[in-house]
């Protein structure tokens, strides 16, 4: 099994390693975002992609959607400092077959590596158990409401990407990127640019959410 591991942290990238080594019939290679992950995909053709969801520059989601669409056959772990049930609901609609956090014991996630590869699903039991109740509740989150694009945009805008850094990042037009911040706005009931960034920034979609605050207006 070609396995190859993306995460932006060396330290995560070097345990994941060690972890699998002691594992027969695994290979394992390495990228360090996702753009990387994307363009090794391509040449190595994995069988499984154990992905982080907060990286610079492409997000996970976004990772995920792209590599289902270059080879829907792949299988694809997420293995994310997040456990809200918005991150899961999102990786999994995007194509992904199990989510652990990276809270989870090194058995746990071994375990999680072999049912996903084996071609079985896999979440996290106390992440399963929340999911299963958020979806008993009502109404849904405003985040639930935006589109997988919509998701992207608001999360490079939490990074304090531009509106035209953001449209070289997702490969669409600086026009389309400006409409779809509108649209968002509306969707989450807000006026300003700033007021996304300040909800990114807040719900930790950011890379760095949990460093200074950063709800400042934003570059256009």
């Amino acid at each position: 099994m070609r396995i190859l591991v993306v995460d932006d942290h060396p330290i995560v990238r070097a345990g994941l390693r060690r972890l699998l080594a002691g594992e027969a019939g695994f290979e394992v290679r390495e990228a360090v975002s996702g753009k990387e992950a994307l363009a090794l995909s391509r040449e190595y053709r994995p069988g499984l992609v154990v992905l982080d969801l907060s990286m610079p520059g492409i997000g996970g989601i976004e990772v995920i959607r792209r590599l289902k669409l270059e080879d829907p056959g792949v299988r694809i772990l997420v293995l994310s400092m997040h456990h809200d049930a918005i991150y899961v609901t999102r990786a999994l609609q995007a194509g992904a077959a199990g989510y652990v956090s990276k809270n989870a014991p090194p058995d746990s996630l071994l375990a999680a590596v072999k049912r996903v590869s084996a071609g079985h699903t896999y979440i996290e039991h106390d992440i399963a158990q929340e999911l299963a109740l958020q979806n008993i509740r009502a109404p849904a989150p405003p985040l639930q409401l935006l589109s997988p694009r919509d998701f992207e945009i608001l999360r490079l805008l939490g990074d304090g990407s531009s509106l035209r850094q953001i449209a070289d990042t997702i490969g669409v037009s600086y026009k389309t990127v400006a409409n779809n911040c509108s649209q968002i706005k509306i969707k989450l009931g807000v006026a300003r640019t700033a007021d996304l960034v300040r909800i990114a920034v807040q719900n930790g979609l950011s890379v760095d959410a949990s460093g200074p605050d950063r709800s400042g207006p934003a570059k256009v």
